[in-house]
């Protein structure tokens, strides 16, 4: 799975972080979230889908990978 997040959507709610800190974090001058790890392992594919699910912005995009 590869995930990207649109900064230019991204209103800086921040319920990505909380729900998988080890993917996004946020940049302190603006809040915007920022990935740590663009392909994460599939042990952590559930949280990031639950993350993209309740992002308000839709700021976040999964993509399978073969």
């Amino acid at each position: 799975m590869k995930v990207t997040v649109d900064e230019d959507r991204c209103c800086g709610a921040g319920q990505c972080v909380l729900i998988a800190p080890e993917v996004f974090d946020q940049r302190d001058d603006d809040g915007i979230v920022v990935l740590l790890e663009p392909e994460p392992g599939a042990d952590r594919h559930a949280l990031v889908r639950e993350a993209a699910a309740v992002c308000p912005a839709a700021a976040i995009t999964l993509s399978e990978q073969d």
